[in-house]
């Protein structure tokens, strides 16, 4: 058995079988994936996929279990390789990050800007997709974090730290009804005008919708977008109002707009930074969530990794997110 074999059948789980489309992202030949698998599996005398003629179909029981081992043996195998380079080379290395469009957009550039120059040798890797693709991507240990507002809770793998609270403006065109109110605004008033703001899943959407749902309100929601920059451009061209994160409006880039504040409208939503748990942590990757989140000193991360059960883990990351509150 080698740990290439491992890799192999991995890659092919986490490609939805697609040999072909492992072969490519480990850099090897299609067949050459398929002959080490046929070894693989010629040595333990038990099939790990179901075959349809030259194509896989699916995962047998015994595949699952080989699986599961697998993944923490090579999991061991990296925390290897990164307690050794820790040592050798402490300011060396990689580190992956997933994120969303508001969070890589808004949020972590003067994070990642302060790392860069701290760690220069440091290659720094920014992954984009929706928040079930992220929490999904670190938990298979295809990244090292995962940041996001939604979704991160549904994956028991994951140390979940928060990191901050945040809320929503409303932006309207000069004229507009809405930006000649002197009053804060109210919900009903928000519901009587064609509304743009974030896809479903994305940057605390939810809230917006039990907001909505709590006073008995159907929104009239236009259109979606994950992109606050692609709201903002639609709320110009006079299709509705804009409904963003409050972090995406730019008082000097968006001066053609009229913001309203919304954060007595909604209940904040919170943006974590996760990680697998058993992920050997460098001393960069503690900086980096120091950056982000300067409460998330090296002690309390070890404390909430240290945390084996799924439930204590929620329960402590709720204590956290309280004491968020009263800052």
């Amino acid at each position: 058995m080698k740990l290439r074999q491992l890799h192999y059948i991995q890659e092919v789980a986490r490609r939805g079988l697609n040999v072909t489309a492992a072969a490519e992202a480990l850099f090897t030949s299609q067949p050459g994936v398929s002959k080490q698998i046929r070894l693989l599996e010629d040595e333990l005398g038990v099939e790990i996929f179901v075959r349809n003629g030259k194509h896989l179909t699916e995962i047998t029981p015994a595949g699952a279990r080989i699986l599961e081992h697998a993944e923490r043996v090579l999991r061991d195998v990296q925390n290897i390789e990164r307690v050794a380079e820790e040592f050798r080379h402490s300011d060396r290395g990689d580190l992956s990050v997933a994120t969303t469009h508001t969070q890589a957009r808004y949020a972590l550039p003067p994070v990642i800007q302060r790392f860069r120059k701290d760690y220069p040798r440091v290659s720094l890797h920014l992954h984009q997709g929706s928040p079930p693709q992220i929490a999904k991507m670190a938990a298979g240990g295809e990244v090292d974090f995962a940041v996001a507002t939604e979704a991160m809770e549904h994956f028991d793998e994951l140390v979940m730290l928060p990191c901050y609270h945040w809320n929503r403006c409303v932006l309207v065109p000069p004229g507009h009804a809405l930006a000649q109110k002197t009053h804060r605004l109210k919900l009903e008033e928000l519901g009587e005008h064609p509304i743009i703001t974030y896809t479903f899943g994305f940057t605390g959407r939810s809230k917006l919708d039990q907001a909505f749902a709590a006073r008995g309100i159907r929104p009239n929601v236009v259109l979606t977008a994950v992109d606050a920059d692609v709201i903002k451009t639609y709320v110009r061209l006079g299709l509705g109002i804009g409904i963003i994160a409050s972090m995406a409006y730019d008082p000097e880039a968006d001066k053609d707009l009229i913001m309203r504040p919304a954060d007595h409208l909604f209940e904040a939503s919170t943006t974590h930074i996760g990680f697998r748990r058993g992920l050997f942590l460098r001393r960069y990757m503690y900086d980096f969530i120091e950056h982000f989140a300067d409460h998330l000193k090296p002690e309390i991360v070890d404390e909430m990794a240290a945390i084996a059960d799924p439930l204590q883990r929620r329960t402590r990351a709720a204590e956290m997110e309280a004491s968020l509150e009263s800052q």
